[in-house]
């Protein structure tokens, strides 16, 4: 089976598509523009489809080279038969192709190497053959002073040494052994016992005397597990049980009828095989592969979090009072215009110790009437509640809404070359204000010029295979930002660059273009950039928007190569194509298999449609408002049993971070979040959602709040535990006085009096 039948039979799609998309891709097209423009000659393959179709192309040629590289090296040996060229031209996986090259493999010198030196090969063969009933006095002739075998048993040793790797070589048996790791084993993890007590092992505690199954251990607890080892506090071993190896050994190797004298020494052999080539040899590949798979898994936990917070719904273009909050070094203040240009930069102190509050309010009245300010952007970080109730304290107009925002990685901005670039005469901390700001009015437009890492919405980041983190985070990003569309006009270098068929180098020949020529006029005026051709045009122009063009179609996502199509519905209503973008009534009377051709199918017309409608539309949701409790700014002013509002931050594998405005995430436990048992947290949850949480469980001394999302999450603890708890119907009011045991005794046997 060829690659292209391959890939089409492992994803279920026609041969014609997969090839379809191989020699797209191979022609410099992206996914976002073959998801996009491209769906009559795909088949509408989504963005998912299209990347698994390529991903798992570029896997099949890796594994072709190393076919290819294999077979040149046999061949040099002399050592290449038909039977072995049709098995390695067979082999599936990367595993079944190293096992067929490990017998012909270049080593080192080996203990069978140097056996085989000692004149030791015909007796490991009379071992092998089994017919013997006295060991010894088979060895005794091999026994040579000369070369190095001073006894009968060290000439058996030898020979056993020989046998024993001709075993571990066999694909069969390490396909078999393989199989039962897969099955079988498990991955156990001690604490090594000179460093239990240290402060830092605490962080792996439970992972101190620990077992699961390899089969079934979930990635993030398999990505602790290989910290712990790598940092040097816990001993990490996979293994099946040994018996149950041995037995497939002896079950492939022992004959029936072989003699008791002959059945010893290949069992000696077969446990010096399994011990000490097989079992290191196969737990390392299994080390490999699920250290890949775990990794995979991360990767799309960190995906799926970053899709959402690129995605976050954008305040628009608004003009922003930003707030970088601090207690001594003061609050930074910037003000920024409705294009997220710096207008204007100072520092309050409006928290302790200075408590300059009128001074403070006076200047963020002062700014918000000068600069007719329209919304005032908070971060998250420290001081962030006490300089939210400052501002919503100073009488400010209520038109002017107040939000705080996550300001994760700002500070990776404002230290980044790309910052420095931006506002090269100011400091990281106007830099990281201005970054808080522009997040409000459009994160996705920010959130780019940052590395995906910094943003803080994955697990193990720094654990996981850089390269392939980075791979599926750009694809991420890509999605996004071509989704969304980009407007030319306006748009960073940084943003420009994640644009089909742009890339860092045409990015900044449009950033240069529009400084030294003035805005873009229309989408042809693109191809006046410098080193920006008729592909990189075509790949691009549909996804770069140009407000208030000639024509207004250079505002939408139809791309230029269907403006004709348009101009044809226009035609044939006797009408504009503005009319066409602006009345239903007209687009309610295309029949849209009228306009059917060899290049343009109901799909694309159903696009173009859709995109009349709504020309230019955002895919991102509406922004909403959200505040948290007020009163509640600190961990120690949390209860058990309070309902509070709360922000998702960090999407898991066990479960959901979520921000309740005490500088300190709180963790909704997968086990937490629903009434019913969920599988999978982002199938229930997403980044930046909204939900209202109960405080659970709250360690002030380990910064740990558990929080439930259920319905009753008390369900199932003792009644006095219950009655403790502030009622539900008043969430937010200070919890009744803790009760003594005392107390809570005498309302249960009350109750059960009763």
């Amino acid at each position: 089976m060829n690659n292209i039948a391959r890939i089409a039979t492992e994803l279920a799609v026609t041969a014609r598509q997969v090839e379809t998309v191989v020699n797209l891709l191979a022609d410099g097209a992206t996914i976002p523009f073959i998801a996009r423009y491209r769906k009559e000659l795909t088949g509408s393959l989504d963005e998912v489809q299209l990347a698994a179709i390529r991903d798992r192309h570029e896997q099949l040629l890796e594994l072709d080279k190393r076919r290819e590289a294999i077979l040149n090296s046999i061949e040099k040996q002399g050592k290449l038969t038909p039977d072995l060229i049709a098995a390695v031209v067979g082999a599936e996986t990367l595993a079944a192709l190293e096992d067929l090259y490990l017998p012909y493999k270049p080593k080192r010198k080996t203990r069978a190497s140097a056996a085989r030196e000692k004149g030791l090969e015909p007796l490991a063969q009379l071992l092998v053959a089994q017919l013997f009933t006295d060991a010894a006095s088979e060895a005794a002739p091999f026994v040579n002073a000369e070369l190095g075998v001073g006894s009968i048993e060290e000439a058996l040793e030898g020979a056993r040494d020989i046998v024993a790797e001709q075993v571990s070589e066999n694909p069969e048996t390490r396909q078999a052994i393989r199989q039962l790791f897969w099955q079988r084993g498990v991955l156990q993890t001690s604490v090594i016992k000179a460093k239990a007590a240290l402060p830092e092992a605490q962080k792996f505690k439970d992972y101190f005397e620990c077992s699961e199954a390899v089969s079934k251990v979930p990635s993030h607890r398999l990505l602790a597990m290989r910290r712990g080892e790598k940092e040097g506090f816990l001993l990490l071993d996979i293994f099946p049980p040994e018996d149950e190896a041995l037995r497939i050994l002896n079950e492939r190797y022992i004959r029936p009828d072989a003699t008791p004298a002959a059945r010893a020494q290949l069992e000696l052999a077969l446990h010096d095989s399994y011990k000490r080539l097989i079992k290191t040899s196969i737990e390392t590949e299994i080390r490999l592969e699920t250290k890949m798979k775990a990794d995979a898994e991360a990767i799309q936990v960190f995906a799926a979090n970053l899709k959402k917070l690129l995605l976050a719904p954008a305040l628009g273009q608004k003009r922003v009072l930003a707030l970088d909050p601090g207690f001594r070094t003061g609050t930074k203040l910037v003000c920024l215009g409705a294009q997220g240009e710096l207008l204007f930069h100072t520092v309050i102190y409006p928290n302790e110790p200075q408590r300059e509050v009128q001074k403070a309010a006076a200047v963020v009245k002062d700014l918000c009437t000068r600069f007719n300010i329209e919304a005032i952007a908070i971060g998250n970080g420290t001081a962030s509640r006490e300089t939210e109730a400052f501002v919503r304290s100073i009488g400010l107009p209520r038109t002017i809404l107040i939000v705080v925002v996550n300001e994760s990685g700002a500070s990776v901005y404002s230290a980044s070359e790309v910052a420095r670039e931006e506002f090269p005469d100011h400091d990281l901390t106007v830099r990281g204000a201005v970054s808080i700001g522009r997040r409000l009015t459009d994160p996705l437009a920010e959130l780019v010029k940052i590395d995906p890492k910094s943003i803080g919405v994955g697990q193990y980041q720094h654990d996981i295979d850089q390269l392939r983190l980075k791979s599926g985070l750009d694809d991420v990003v890509i999605s996004c930002v071509n989704s969304v569309g980009v407007e030319v006009n306006t748009a960073s270098r940084e943003l420009l660059s994640y644009v089909s068929g742009l890339g860092p180098a045409l990015a900044k020949n449009i950033v240069d273009f529009r400084t030294a020529n003035g805005p873009f006029r229309s989408r042809e005026d693109l191809r006046q950039v410098p080193r920006l051709g008729d592909k990189a045009f075509e790949q691009c122009a549909g996804f770069l928007r140009i407000r208030e063009a000639a024509n207004p179609l250079d505002s939408s996502a139809v791309h230029p190569e269907r403006y004709g199509v348009v101009e044809h519905f226009a035609k044939d209503l006797s009408c504009s194509v503005k009319d066409l973008m602006t009345k239903a009534e007209l687009r309610q009377q295309l029949d849209l298999t009228r306009y059917v051709s060899p290049d343009v199918g109901l799909p694309t017309l159903r696009d173009i449609l859709a995109e009349l409608e709504k020309p230019g539309r955002d895919p991102r949701e509406q922004f909403e408002l959200f505040a948290f409790q007020e009163g509640v700014t600190q961990i120690s002013d949390l209860k058990i049993g309070m309902v509070l509002p709360g922000v998702v931050t960090n999407v898991t594998n066990f479960g959901a971070f979520v921000d309740i405005g005490v500088h300190q995430d709180g963790l909704v436990h997968i086990s937490h979040l629903g009434d019913r048992f969920v599988k999978d947290p982002h199938q229930v949850i997403a980044v930046q959602q909204k939900v209202k949480v109960t405080v659970v469980e709250v360690d002030v001394p380990r910064k740990r709040i558990a929080l439930s999302m259920k319905t009753d999450p008390f369900v199932g603890q003792p009644a006095a535990d219950k009655e403790a708890r502030p009622s539900r119907a008043k969430p937010h009011r200070p919890a009744p006085k803790e009760e003594s045991m005392e107390e809570k005794l005498a309302k249960l046997k009350a109750k059960f009096a009763r």
